[in-house]
């Protein structure tokens, strides 16, 4: 999913999320502060979440429910990240060994 995803834009005010996760702004903020979801600022200071970031605060809330606790969750958000990471470094290293294989390059063509 690109960055132009509509569920990536962060537009969403706290209110709403609480409204649609049913979580308390309080508890919201808590995550925010445990280093589980980042929400971006206005520029009066409101807090703005994406669709993705509501998805992941539901996610977050079954796991505390089923007593997983944030640190836990934290270092297992980490990990996918480093995962998804190397994911990318190893396609971009694949495609580099094609690109040289095939005398491919990126950008203009050389005479």
């Amino acid at each position: 999913m690109g960055t132009d995803s509509y569920k990536d834009k962060k537009v969403i005010t706290i209110g709403i999320v609480r409204d649609l996760t049913g979580l308390s702004e309080r508890q919201i903020r808590y995550y925010e502060e445990r280093k589980l979801i980042f929400p971006e600022r206005s520029a009066g200071g409101s807090r703005k979440y994406s669709f993705l970031d509501v998805e992941l605060l539901v996610e977050i809330a079954n796991k505390i429910e089923d007593g997983v606790q944030t640190h836990e969750i934290r270092k297992e958000m980490l990990k996918a990240q480093k995962k998804e990471n190397q994911g990318e470094v190893r396609r971009k290293m694949i495609q580099g060994q094609l690109n040289a294989q095939f005398g491919l390059r990126k950008g203009p063509a050389s005479k």
